[in-house]
């Protein structure tokens, strides 16, 4: 607390307490968030008591202006915080000064004109080929209703089988998947429209679910059905997921949509294409795809070196 008083004007450690002591009580935020809030808005004001040569008063606060924000993300950054702490230093400033602002004390402007620092984008965490292929079949399933399991089943083998996304495979309609086919047509984010291999696997464990299911599917309706005959919901899956996950100790990324990384990332690993790979997932960008299947610049000298005529 000593350090708390010499760094900012009473006045103001008192409204940064109410504004602290709100969140707890009313916005019911986490300890951990709550830590971490105090933790940033103590380096702000200790920041301030240099850069102003003297505790900062509301008033000061008042006048501050982007620069001066500029000016603790750069300290902060020299001192070796990341692009994910600059941003959460920013988010918990943002905060405490909505709450002056709102309180008629200060102007929150400054701070809003600031732009995040831009986050890294974090790397998808596939499965094995093992696990995808043991949460994906019929006899890894939980429920104790067969035909339940078999939705289950073959909804995880449309992920793993075919890189949907979720949403995608709970849009399905019965006649898109025809006896025979070897494609199946998807349609994804923004209207686009993709054509997907459709191996015999996923064809057989979509037909095990229609064969068990206690509704009509008519044609023009959703394939997949919860318990009480609705469109299934993503959530559904999500926790039938949660259960493997417990049951067969996999780990917390193990997700529907971890199936979708690991046909992209088991793709590639097997010598795919990632042009390819980027027309069957649906992305817009091939630098998409490169950060999706984790491909890194030594996979691409590999596939220039094989594929050159130069190389």
């Amino acid at each position: 607390m000593n350090e708390l008083l010499v760094i900012a004007d009473p006045s103001l450690m008192a409204e940064r307490a109410a504004w602290l002591e709100n969140l707890a009580r009313e916005r019911r935020l986490s300890e951990h968030t709550l830590d971490a809030y105090e933790r940033d808005t103590r380096q702000f004001l200790t920041f301030l008591t240099g850069h102003l040569a003297g505790p900062a008063t509301l008033g000061d606060i008042r006048e501050l202006r982007p620069a001066d924000f500029r000016a603790f993300l750069a300290a902060r950054r020299k001192q070796g915080s990341g692009a994910r702490s600059l941003g959460r230093n920013l988010a918990g400033l943002r905060s405490l000064l909505r709450h002056l602002e709102k309180k008629g004390l200060v102007n929150a402007a400054g701070a809003g004109a600031i732009r995040s620092p831009k986050q890294p984008k974090s790397l998808p965490k596939p499965l094995s080929d093992t696990q995808a292929i043991t949460v994906a079949s019929n006899e890894a399933q939980l429920h104790d209703e067969p035909w339940i399991a078999a939705r289950d089943a073959a909804v995880m083998t449309l992920l793993y089988g075919c890189g949907l996304r979720i949403s995608e495979a709970l849009d399905l309609i019965p006649s898109e998947l025809k006896k025979g086919a070897t494609t199946l047509r998807i349609t994804g984010k923004g209207n686009k429209t993709r054509l997907v291999p459709l191996l015999s696997v996923v064809f057989d464990a979509v037909e095990k679910y229609r064969t068990l299911c206690p509704y009509d599917l008519e044609p023009g309706e959703p394939l997949f059905r919860g318990a009480r005959g609705g469109k299934l919901q993503p959530a559904i899956i999500q926790r039938a997921m949660q259960k493997l996950r417990s049951a067969f100790g996999l780990p917390e990324t193990a997700t529907p949509h971890a199936l979708r990384h690991s046909f992209a990332t088991h793709l590639l690993a097997g010598g795919g294409d990632l042009r390819t790979i980027q027309e069957l997932l649906g992305h817009a960008s091939l630098s998409t795809t490169q950060v999706y299947t984790g491909v890194d610049a030594s996979r691409l000298l590999e596939v220039y070196d094989r594929a050159h005529p130069r190389a």
